[in-house]
């Protein structure tokens, strides 16, 4: 029996899979917990804000060790970069209030979704990748809108955990048609 999968694409999937699976399990974890803590501001919530963007550069860095298409791995090695400068950046605005945060965060996932958004683009060919365009699309949408929130009079945090939460399942959904594949 012949397999119509090229040899490249199967080698590729199956660590992303997994990979996207982790995601999604931190995803979630990460959420309840902000969620839980979010309300008031502190050391804990300083530490899981500076947490996210750390977890997403050892992700991409995984990502591009096992990518085996070399066309995603300056888009990753750019988000790791940019991933660092949210992390110290995050590390800094807790300190700064709510807003600082927001601004911070919403910037990082702008530049990160766009990132994510071409990333994606390039690994059409490996298929589950339409929730991955889409999720790029939508952090790009959402980290805008956490900007424009940093100016409203009582900004939160707690929509950062269903922003984590969605990013998740959309990483669930992309490792479940992998899977499939």
């Amino acid at each position: 029996m012949t397999t119509t999968t090229p040899p490249l694409v199967g080698a590729t999937t199956t660590p992303l899979r997994r990979l996207y699976l982790i995601r999604f399990g931190f995803a979630l974890v990460w959420a309840v917990a902000l969620f839980l803590v979010a309300s008031r501001s502190g050391p804990v919530t300083a530490v899981l804000l500076v947490l996210y963007p750390l977890f997403d550069v050892g992700a991409a860095l995984v990502d591009a060790r096992s990518s085996r298409d070399g066309r995603s791995v300056p888009g990753l090695r750019v988000n790791v970069a940019v991933s660092l400068v949210a992390a110290i950046g995050l590390a800094v605005a807790a300190t700064s209030g709510d807003p600082a945060v927001l601004r911070v965060w919403g910037t990082w996932a702008v530049v990160s979704g766009l990132v994510q958004l071409v990333v994606a683009l390039r690994r059409r060919s490996l298929g589950g990748q339409w929730a991955m365009i889409a999720s790029g699309s939508l952090s790009t949408l959402a980290g805008a809108a956490f900007v424009v929130q940093a100016s409203a009079p009582d900004p939160a945090l707690t929509g950062l955990a269903g922003y984590a939460l969605l990013g998740g399942v959309f990483f669930l959904v992309s490792a479940l048609r992998l899977g499939s594949r």
